[in-house]
């Protein structure tokens, strides 16, 4: 019998062990890599002291992105210093620097992430054909040559390369898996695949990827992220189609600041994985992100940037949980579901407010006067 009972409890603790790994295999992490204090702050007119940057890197670590971009170290002596700063304070995430491919960028991050725990050189160059010809003067070979020393050069330093491929959303396919394998080959373990310009549409962008996935050999050797720009409103969408088709790292900042239109926002990427788990496509994706922490986030970003917050940006924008339809106001007094897809609490926002205006209903008045002491 006690032989038996032991049999029971070993058989019970490998299908336990079995399912445990079933489940680990059906959920996958999308690792966020927040670049608000280097993309983010190259928004026009926003600038960042470096102490301002420290304390919004804190934050971020808070909050639990993964990645944390503190600069491009090479522009200026107050970024290096900004860098260097975050390099040094932060425990839990990695700290990236950008570089282009020149051995005095590399040089440069390398020193200015010096005493970073987690360091990570974020090197790149473009790959469109309009980049090589026009901004680089370069030809197709000389810029895959480039690369390809970039990676093994910044290699020297660490182990965590990450290889952007410039306006990859324009660029030609072959040359482009081409470009990709080799630089894996080089060293690098996160291959980034931008939309610099804003030009994707989902559907294509999210095709690119796939076809990346399937046409490079190596690329199970390394990480597949994205990083989409807003110029045509889809930086979010654009960032979510590549998560459905291969991508497991997405570059954005709070609010969605950046460059022009902007950066996906990391706001809106992370609610939407989180809210949309009835989804078939999205069910078994999640981030670290502790999401109760977003709004305060974005508020510190808002105000160290001086760029406000549009009232009616998602997530967390003044007006995100607030109502003034008469109708809205019913349904969200009888069940806050009717109106409201996210709980407000679960973003940060203390709870919903409900607008007395012009199109406000007698129900939301007779709550406000019954707030106020009144029947």
């Amino acid at each position: 019998d006690v032989v038996l009972f032991f049999l029971f409890l070993y058989n019970l603790f490998v299908l336990l062990l079995y399912n445990l790994r079933r489940i680990k295999i059906m959920r996958e992490k999308i690792y966020i890599f927040d670049t608000t204090l280097r993309d983010g702050e190259q928004s026009p007119g926003a600038s960042l002291t470096p102490q301002e940057k420290l304390k919004i890197a804190l934050q971020l670590e808070k909050l639990g992105v993964d990645i944390i971009e503190a600069g491009f170290p090479i522009s200026s002596s107050g970024d290096f210093e900004g860098v260097e700063l975050v390099a040094k304070h932060i425990k839990k995430c990695q700290v990236a620097a950008l570089a282009r491919a020149k051995k005095i960028d590399i040089e440069t991050a390398a020193k200015a992430l010096k005493k970073a725990k987690y360091p990570r050189i974020h090197t790149f160059i473009a790959t469109s054909d309009i980049h090589i010809k026009y901004k680089l003067n370069m030809t197709k070979n000389e810029v895959l040559e480039t690369a390809v020393e970039a990676v093994k050069f910044a290699r020297k330093f660490t182990d965590n390369i990450e290889f952007s491929c410039e306006d990859a959303a324009r660029s030609d396919i072959d040359f482009l898996c081409k470009i990709i394998e080799e630089v894996i080959k080089a060293g690098a373990t996160v291959i980034n695949i931008p939309d610099t310009v804003g030009y994707a549409i989902p559907n294509e962008f999210g095709k690119l990827i796939s076809e990346i996935k399937n046409r490079v050999p190596n690329i199970d050797k390394c990480i597949i992220s994205v990083h989409c720009h807003n110029d045509l409103g889809l930086a979010v969408a654009n960032s979510i189609s590549a998560i459905i088709n291969g991508a497991r790292q997405v570059e954005c900042t709070i609010n969605g600041i950046g460059e022009r239109a902007g950066n996906a926002s990391l706001e809106e990427i992370v609610m939407i994985i989180k809210t949309r788990k009835d989804n078939e496509l999205l069910k078994n994706f999640y981030t670290n992100i502790n999401t109760k922490e977003i709004y305060p986030t974005s508020k510190l970003v808002s105000t160290l940037t001086g760029i406000p917050v549009q009232p009616n940006k998602s997530i967390v924008g003044k007006n995100a949980f607030r109502h003034e339809a008469g109708i809205h106001q019913d349904g969200i007094l009888k069940k806050r579901q009717t109106y409201e897809i996210i709980k407000p609490q679960d973003v940060g926002v203390p709870s919903s407010e409900l607008v007395l205006g012009k199109h406000s209903g007698r129900h939301a008045l007779k709550k406000r006067l019954e707030e106020l002491g009144y029947k």
